[in-house]
C-alpha cells in the first residue's frame, strides 16, 4: 500500500494535466471561467491579452517549479503565458470570421495549469470583431420592371449586401442616389440583419422617361465605415392595371431538420383580377433571396408550393426567411410579394463525441480505490434534451465513472483489483444523450493490471505418500513436487527446500533425501532398508522470488517397501551346533502321528515372508511327511518292523521372495519304547475333590464366556479392518517390479505371509497356520535401526510364532494382543513331552 500510495501525487498531477486537453471551448465553458478578457481580432502574435499571473495571484515572475502551462482545445493553441512577465499573449493571427463565422460573440476557452501545488483556472478570451471586411453585393447591378401603373406606396425589395463582420461592424444602413421618384426604406431582419426596399413616392410615366437608374449604397457601422454600391436598373413598363395579390403577407412553417427531400414547407397562393396572360401569375424567389435558400428550397413556378430539396441542419441555421414574388404575364407585369418564414426545429441526429486524453495503464493490482485511470471528455452538438450527455460503465467491474464539471469524466478504481483473475479490463465508456431515441457512443479504454507478490505458491495436494522399494540405487528419483504461483515474473519464480526440523524422521531425512531447488525433483541419496527404516517423513517447502517471499509447505511420507533380501531363520526346534536335533517316537504310532512342528521366521514381509516346508531328504522317504504351510512334521504311514530306527530328516524352509531364499534344518526322529513309568505317574496323581470340581467348572465356564466375548470383540474389530483394507487395495495393484510397487492382493495366508503391512501398523501373535489372517493394531512408529527382529525373538515361544512388524524396542502390553485357540493343542502336547 506504501508503493500505491507514493505514486498517487504522480498520477493526480497527470490526471489534471490531461483533465485540460478537451475539446474544442465555447461559450458554454467560457462560462465558468475564472478570467474574462476580450481582445481584438488581427492582432500580431506577441501582443498582450491581459495581466495573466497578476489577475490570478500567482507570483510574477513564475517559478520554475510549477511548470505553468495554458492548454487550448481545438487543436490549435492561439495563445500562450509569457511567464517571465505573466502576461498572457497572442500565439497565432486571430481572425474572428474564420474562427466563429457569424456567431456572436466569439468566445475562446483554455485553461492554466499550475504544478506543487496542483491548481487548474480557466481562461475565456473574448475575440471581438473589427471592421476588417467591406459589404459585398451578390452583383454589380439588378433591373426592376415596375408598371406605369403601379400606385405611389408600392415597395420593391432590393439585393441585400453581406458583410462577414457581426454587430456595429455589419452593414447597418442603405443609401439610395436623388431622384424623384422613388425612396428608401430600410427594414431590419429577425436576426439582426438590415435589407432595403425602394417605395415609390411619386407615379411613374413611361412616356416621359421609360427607364431611371439609381445607385444603392451599403454601408457598415465601421470607423471609418465601409461601403459597397450596386447599379439599379428600373424598366417602366406599360400599364398593366391590376397586380396579382398573396392571400397573406408572411406564411409561417416549421421543419425537422430530418424532413426528407420533396416535403412541402408552404403553398403561398396569389390572385390576380386580371384575365388572359395578364391574369396568369408566376411564382419566383425574389432577388435578394440568399443563394443558400436558393439551394436548399425549391418553388414551383405554377403553383407556388415550396419544398424542401436540400438537407437542413439545425446546427447550421435553425430558422429562413424566403421572399417570394408573383408575376403575371400580362405586358407590363405587375408582381406581389409576401414572406415564408421556416422554423427549423432540432432532432437527435448528432451521436456524443467521446475524447479519451490519456488512460494510466498498466495499474498495479494494489491500487487503492479511487486512483484516476483515464480523463475524458464528452459534446454533442444538438441542443436541449438532444444535446445532455450521460456517460455509464459497465456492472460488474471494479471502475466507476465520476464527473466534476459538466462533460467533464474521469475513470478511477472502485475496488481492490486481483491481476490474477483479470489481467486486464477492455472498459467500454457508453456516452447516451438525451434525445428520443436516445443516441449512444461508445469507446474503447484498455486497463491494464500490474502484478505485486501477493499469492503463495500451491502445491496440487497438501500431502503425498510415496512407496519405494528398499535397496535402490543413490541418486533414484523418486517424486517431483511441482507447485505453481498465479503471480507474474519473479514473483513466480519458485525454490524449492527440504525444512531440516522433522519430528518423525529427524536428521535422517537431510542424510537420505535431497531436493533440485528449481524443479522440486527429490532424489533418494543412499539405498534404503525396509528393515532398518521402514517411513520417512519430510517438510518441503517452496518459496516465491518476491519480496517479501510467500512460501508454502507439503508434507511427503515415504514407506519403503520391502525386497526378498532376507533368508528364513528356524526358531524351533533351536539350533544349537554343539547338539542334533533329536525327537522319540514309540514304534506304535500310526499315520498322520505329529513328531514336531518346525517354526520358523522370516525378516522380509508380505509374500517375502510366506513360508514353505519341504522334505529335501529323508532315511526313509516315504515314512514322514512335512506341512507345506504348518512345518508340522508327521508320520506318513505306521511304522514296521523293518524300517530303520533311527530316521533322518532334512527339512528345507523357502520364502516366497523373487528370488526365493531357504534354510535347511536336519531332524533325527529315534523309534523307540515309551516308558510305562510315565503312564503309571499319571495314574497314581491323587484325584481332584468333588468340590474342586465344581470350582473348576465355573472357571471354565467364565473363562469360555470370557473368551466368547472377546472372541466376538476382535472379530467386530477384524471385519472393520478388513473393510478398510478392501477399500483401500486399489492402492496396492501396481506391478511388483514398479519403484512404488505394493504387493498384489493375496488369498488364505497370515500376516506371516501376508502382502504389503500398511506403515504405521503392527501384526500381532502369529501363528504358522496358513490359513488363518491376524488382526492389525495401529501403534505410533519410531525408526530404530534394529528393526523388528530382536523384538520378535526375545519374545518368541516354541509353539507360537510372533511376528511384530515395529522398529522400537518396547514390549506389548496385553490390549494389543490377539491370542488365538488353534495353538492350544499343539502346545499342551509340546508340555506333555518335555514331562
Amino acid at each position: 500500500m506504501s508503493g500505491a500510495a507514493g505514486r498517487l501525487p504522480g498520477l493526480a498531477l497527470l490526471a489534471a494535466l490531461l483533465l485540460l486537453l478537451l475539446g474544442p471551448g465555447g461559450l458554454a465553458a467560457a462560462e465558468g471561467a475564472s478570467l474574462r478578457y476580450a481582445v481584438p481580432e488581427e492582432l500580431p502574435p506577441g501582443s498582450a491579452v491581459g495581466e495573466l499571473l497578476a489577475d490570478l495571484g500567482l507570483a510574477v515572475p513564475a517559478p520554475a517549479g510549477r511548470n505553468l502551462r495554458v492548454v487550448t482545445g481545438g487543436g490549435r493553441s492561439y495563445f500562450e503565458a509569457d511567464l517571465s512577465s505573466g502576461r498572457l499573449v497572442v500565439r497565432e493571427r486571430l481572425d474572428r470570421e474564420a474562427l466563429c463565422g457569424p456567431l456572436a460573440p466569439c468566445v475562446l476557452s483554455l485553461q492554466l495549469v499550475a504544478e506543487r501545488p496542483l491548481e487548474l483556472f480557466g481562461v475565456a478570451v473574448e475575440v471581438t470583431d473589427i471592421n476588417d471586411n467591406a459589404p459585398a453585393f451578390p452583383g454589380r447591378q439588378m433591373r426592376l420592371e415596375i408598371s406605369e401603373a403601379v400606385a405611389p406606396g408600392a415597395r420593391f425589395p432590393l439585393e441585400s449586401a453581406q458583410d462577414p463582420d457581426v454587430g456595429a461592424n455589419a452593414v447597418q444602413t442603405y443609401q439610395l442616389s436623388a431622384n424623384a421618384h422613388f425612396a428608401l426604406d430600410v427594414q431590419t431582419r429577425a436576426d439582426g440583419t438590415k435589407y432595403a426596399e425602394l417605395v415609390l413616392h411619386k407615379a411613374l410615366d413611361r412616356e416621359r422617361q421609360r427607364d431611371l437608374r439609381l445607385l444603392l449604397t451599403a454601408l457598415d457601422g465601421g470607423s471609418p465605415p465601409r461601403a459597397a454600391g450596386l447599379q439599379v436598373l428600373v424598366d417602366v413598363l406599360d400599364a398593366n392595371d391590376n397586380a396579382p395579390a398573396f392571400n397573406r403577407s408572411t406564411y409561417s412553417a416549421r421543419l425537422r431538420e430530418d424532413a426528407p427531400t420533396g416535403s412541402l414547407v408552404a403553398r403561398p397562393s396569389a390572385v390576380d383580377l386580371d384575365e388572359g396572360p395578364n391574369g396568369e401569375i408566376l411564382y419566383s424567389f425574389s432577388s435578394h433571396t440568399p443563394a443558400r435558400v436558393r439551394q436548399l428550397f425549391a418553388l414551383d413556378a405554377a403553383t407556388g408550393e415550396l419544398r424542401l430539396q436540400g438537407s437542413l441542419d439545425f446546427e447550421e441555421a435553425k430558422f429562413y426567411e424566403i421572399y417570394i414574388q408573383a408575376k403575371d404575364k400580362g405586358p407590363n407585369p405587375a408582381v406581389a410579394h409576401c414572406k415564408v418564414l421556416v422554423e427549423v426545429e432540432d432532432v437527435n441526429d448528432n451521436a456524443p463525441e467521446i475524447t479519451v486524453t490519456s488512460v494510466y495503464s498498466p495499474v498495479p493490482e494494489d491500487a487503492a480505490p479511487g486512483t484516476v485511470i483515464a480523463l475524458l471528455s464528452v459534446r454533442d452538438q444538438d441542443s436541449g434534451d438532444n444535446g445532455l450527455v450521460h456517460c455509464s460503465i459497465p456492472s460488474g467491474i471494479p471502475f466507476a465513472l465520476s464527473s466534476s464539471l459538466k462533460n467533464y469524466y474521469t475513470l478511477q478504481t472502485k475496488e481492490p483489483l486481483d491481476r490474477e483473475l483479470f489481467a486486464e479490463y477492455n472498459i467500454t465508456i457508453a456516452a447516451r444523450d438525451g434525445g428520443s431515441p436516445p443516441l449512444v457512443a461508445e469507446k474503447q479504454v484498455l486497463v491494464k493490471v500490474s502484478d505485486i507478490n501477493d499469492n503463495p505458491p500451491k502445491f496440487p495436494q497438501p500431502s503425498y505418500d510415496l512407496y519405494v522399494e528398499e535397496n535402490n540405487l543413490p541418486g533414484t528419483v523418486i517424486l517431483n513436487v511441482s507447485a505453481s504461483d498465479p503471480d507474474l515474473n519473479k514473483n513466480a519464480h519458485l525454490s524449492y527446500s527440504i525444512l531440516d526440523s522433522n519430528k518423525v524422521s529427524g536428521d535422517l531425512v537431510g542424510r537420505y533425501f535431497s531436493i533440485n531447488r528449481d524443479n522440486g525433483t527429490i532424489y533418494v541419496l543412499v539405498p534404503l532398508d525396509h528393515e532398518d527404516i521402514m517411513e520417512f517423513r519430510m517438510v518441503v517447502q517452496v518459496h516465491d522470488g518476491g519480496i517479501p517471499p510467500l512460501a508454502t509447505n507439503l508434507t511427503v511420507s515415504v514407506f519403503v517397501t520391502d525386497q526378498n533380501d532376507n533368508p528364513p531363520q528356524v526358531l524351533y526346534p533351536r539350533t544349537n551346533a554343539s547338539a542334533l536335533l533329536s525327537e522319540t517316537i514309540s514304534p506304535t504310532v500310526g499315520p498322520g502321528y505329529m513328531v514336531t512342528k518346525i517354526v520358523a521366521w522370516d525378516a522380509d514381509a508380505g509374500y517375502n515372508a510366506w513360508l514353505s516346508y519341504l522334505l529335501l531328504q529323508a532315511t526313509n522317504a516315504g515314512l514322514f511327511t512335512v506341512g507345506l504351510h504348518s512345518g508340522e512334521v508327521s508320520t506318513a504311514r505306521a511304522l514296521q518292523e523293518d524300517d530303520s530306527r533311527k530316521q533322518t530328516l532334512v527339512i528345507l524352509i523357502k520364502d516366497n521372495g523373487e528370488p526365493a531364499l531357504s534354510s535347511t534344518v536336519t531332524l533325527t526322529v529315534t523309534v523307540a519304547e515309551v516308558s510305562r513309568e510315565t503312564f503309571s505317574d499319571l495314574a497314581m496323581m491323587p484325584l481332584v475333590p468333588q468340590t474342586k470340581k465344581h470350582l473348576t467348572f465355573y472357571l471354565i465356564l467364565a473363562i469360555i464366556l470370557i473368551s466368547v466375548a472377546f472372541f466376538l470383540t476382535v472379530l467386530g474389530v477384524g471385519l472393520y479392518k478388513f473393510y478398510k483394507w478392501r477399500q483401500s487395495k486399489d492402492i496396492f495393484k501396481a506391478s511388483r517390479s514398479s519403484l512404488y510397487r505394493t504387493p498384489g492382493p493375496f488369498n488364505h495366508i497370515d500376516t506371516v505371509r501376508s502382502g504389503f503391512t500398511p506403515p504405521n501398523f503392527y501384526q500381532q501373535v502369529l501363528t504358522t497356520d496358513s490359513r488363518q489372517s491376524e488382526l492389525l493394531y495401529k501403534m505410533p512408529f519410531t525408526p530404530s535401526p534394529m528393526g523388528s527382529c530382536q523384538n520378535t525373538l526375545a519374545r518368541c515361544d516354541p509353539a507360537i510364532y510372533n511376528q511384530i512388524i515395529s522398529t522400537n524396542s518396547r514390549h506389548l502390553v496385553p490390549s494389543e494382543m490377539l491370542h488365538r485357540v488353534d495353538w492350544f493343542p499343539e502346545f499342551f502336547l509340546y508340555q506333555l513331552r518335555n514331562t
